[in-house]
């Protein structure tokens, strides 16, 4: 009697159950609550019955203990929802707290908090925001925990300015909610956001956690800010803040996009474990800043230690062969791919682009028909691939098929049909597309169009009407725009308006040692030897070498490089002889064409 009266003590079966790891114990005393009758009636024996068959990992079980409970309150509700919540199930959660409502229990935050989470996990956009609606119903609109959920799935589900506008209504604010703005404007692309919002973070007095520095690690790979991303990480290392191997690969994919390929090749040789996914941001890199010959090292040595190359590896090693021509190499990684991964919209684009670029526009072609949910990406890649190759017919093509398929064209589109023409001197066709772009499709023309527009117009000798758009459309500070005007001005011999363009162009102060010597050829050629003279001594002032212009061909398997007049190879008269025969039999069938 005396141990009847002692269990009757909420306190004391509180203490059993959180005791116990045996689902008997429990069962046991959910039979003595069920016996006493009120025990399971406005106490807290409910919660804690399902809160432990929750901790010993019995959720069917809990989900049982819940169902025939007579009564179920809020923090009943909260325990069952905490445990599909832990246990990744979405559905689980929505449905509970949809049956939550509907009997009439008012949720709390923490309901509130992990509904709008599985809201997300589920990218269930609309229920989020339905359940974020009832929550401003019932006066949570100002707490922290529920807006960070909120705020977080607006991030993650792309709603950006909802977020943003959110965040700003908050009249309390901590450290999550700082984070998840910073990152998910890092992540949506939006970097100056994430500094602004980071500076806003600091003014406020919030420390920066290992989180918020990855999110400004990728906004300034992003920007292409050195200073910003060496700053980062400086305060990485003199806080001690930990350098695992996620902050490590960011790290390393920070400093290839801003160009610092020592610094990122130190930092990855320092990383303690690597990743697929290290190697590739490395080689990635090495492939995007034109070294080739690095890209290929990195990926033979990432196999020799045990590394599977993943598809971000592969498509950078793609990008290298498009850049050098490795047309073995490119077909090698086509074959692993096909083999080892599957062929998504990704890779199959970078394929179609190392093929064109490798001179089998045929495979381009094959490897698109068979791609079968082509992107505006995808368009784009085989619009530019017939670009490259001169073959304006079905660059236009290409783009009637596109539009054709309910894909609408973007500024890349244009930029790739565009620079198609100026390259096959189809002046009338780039006009129109020009203004289709700008009338039909309301797309603002960027300066890469407009340099596309005056390429075309300079190289078919229409100087004068070049030079005329730049004025009337205010692109006198575009330095790309004025080199392209100048080329066209060298080919045609227009000595006046070239010389407009030679001193535009030195007013921008170019860095680049092409630009100046472009310049210097053309005041040559107009025998201005004083200007010559002055643009000499600039770029000796620079200290800048001009780095030749050379070939590259894959022999073997191996990259041979050279120059112009390069007699360096052992093997330079046979070749000379070789080119010579071509000559010949070009020419034979070039008479035999003619006279017949």
């Amino acid at each position: 009697m005396l141990i009847h009266r002692t269990l009757l003590c909420p306190r004391r079966l509180k203490f059993l159950l959180s005791a116990t790891k045996h689902k008997l114990h429990i069962t046991q005393v959910h039979a003595f609550a069920i016996t006493t009758g009120d025990l399971l009636h406005g106490s807290f024996i409910a919660r804690d019955l399902v809160a432990s068959c929750v901790r010993i990992g019995e959720i069917s079980h809990a989900r049982k203990v819940f169902d025939q409970l007579p009564q179920r309150n809020v923090s009943v509700y909260n325990s069952m929802v905490a445990a599909y919540s832990r246990g990744n199930k979405p559905d689980e959660v929505l449905r509970l707290y949809d049956e939550m409502i509907d009997e009439g229990v008012q949720p709390d935050s923490s309901t509130f908090t992990m509904t709008i989470k599985a809201c997300l996990n589920a990218m269930a956009l609309e229920k989020g925001e339905a359940v974020w609606c009832k929550a401003m119903e019932c006066r949570y609109q100002n707490d922290v925990f529920v807006c960070s959920s909120v705020l977080n799935l607006y991030m993650k589900c792309g709603k950006i300015e909802e977020a943003e506008a959110l965040f700003r209504k908050m009249t309390k604010k901590d450290l999550i909610c700082w984070t998840t703005m910073v990152t998910g404007f890092a992540q949506a692309g939006k970097s100056l956001k994430a500094v602004e919002f980071f500076r806003g973070m600091q003014k406020e007095g919030f420390g920066r956690d290992g989180v918020v520095m990855l999110g400004l690690l990728q906004a300034s790979a992003d920007l292409g800010d050195q200073k910003m991303g060496c700053s980062v990480h400086g305060y990485l290392i003199r806080t001690g803040l930990p350098m695992n191997v996620v902050v490590e690969t960011t790290l390393v994919d920070m400093y290839v996009k801003v160009g610092f390929l020592e610094l990122a090749s130190r930092v990855f040789s320092r990383m303690m474990f690597k990743t697929a996914v290290s190697w590739g941001s490395l080689i990635s890199g090495f492939a995007q800043n034109g070294l080739a010959n690095k890209a290929f090292e990195a990926v033979v040595e990432m196999q020799s230690l045990g590394f599977q190359p993943d598809l971000v590896s592969l498509v950078g090693v793609l990008l290298a062969c498009s850049q050098v021509g490795s047309l073995k190499t490119g077909r090698s990684i086509h074959c692993y791919i096909l083999k080892r991964h599957f062929l998504d919209r990704v890779s199959a684009t970078a394929l179609m682009d190392m093929y064109s670029k490798c001179g089998v526009l045929a495979s381009s072609r094959e490897i698109f028909e068979r791609t079968r949910r082509k992107d505006l990406v995808c368009w784009n890649t085989m619009i530019s691939c017939y670009g490259i190759h001169g073959d304006g017919e079905e660059v236009v093509s290409m783009f009637t098929k596109m539009t054709e398929s309910d894909i609408e064209p973007d500024h890349a589109t244009f930029a790739s049909l565009l620079s198609a023409f100026s390259h096959l001197g189809l002046v009338e066709q780039g006009q129109h597309w020009f203004s289709a772009m700008r009338n039909r499709y309301s797309i603002k023309p960027s300066e890469k169009h407009y340099v596309c527009l005056i390429d075309l117009l300079a190289r078919s000798g229409r100087v004068e009407e070049a030079l005329d758009m730049i004025n009337s459309e205010k692109l006198d500070s575009a330095l790309p725009i004025w080199v392209a005007l100048l080329s066209g001005c060298i080919n045609h011999k227009n000595l006046s308006v070239g010389e407009t363009a030679a001193n535009r162009i030195l007013e921008l102060n170019p860095d680049s040692t092409g630009i100046q010597t472009l310049v210097s050829n053309f005041f040559a050629t107009a025998k201005k030897w004083k200007e010559v003279a002055k643009v000499r001594k600039l770029m000796r002032s620079g200290a800048m070498e001009k780095v030749p212009g050379y070939s590259v061909i894959e022999v073997n398997g191996q990259l041979r490089t050279f120059v112009m007049e390069d007699l360096s190879h052992h093997e330079h008269h046979h070749m000379l002889q070789v080119l010579r025969d071509l000559s010949y039999e070009m020419r034979d069938v070039y008479t035999c064409t003619s006279i017949s």
